[in-house]
């Protein structure tokens, strides 16, 4: 096992190295975003196609009264 003083020490980013990762972040956050907003967009109009579809079957089909269940005796 090693010793305390055995072990290295961990190098801390420098000002430039910070500076830089943020950027990168920036822009990931920027292109995570975009891909959000898209598949929350394609969803919504997906889901109203389907709901105008299902309100297009409905309306074609005859409307009837709901069937009464035999009361069992």
């Amino acid at each position: 096992m090693k010793k305390p003083e055995e072990f290295e020490r961990r190098k801390l980013p420098s000002k430039e190295e910070r500076a830089a990762r943020k950027v990168l972040r920036k822009a990931d956050a920027r292109v995570a975003m975009a891909e959000h907003e898209n598949a929350a967009e394609a969803f919504a109009k997906n889901r109203e196609r389907l709901r105008e579809e299902r309100l297009a079957r409905e309306a074609a089909e005859p409307h009837s009264p709901p069937k009464k269940k035999k009361a069992d005796s």
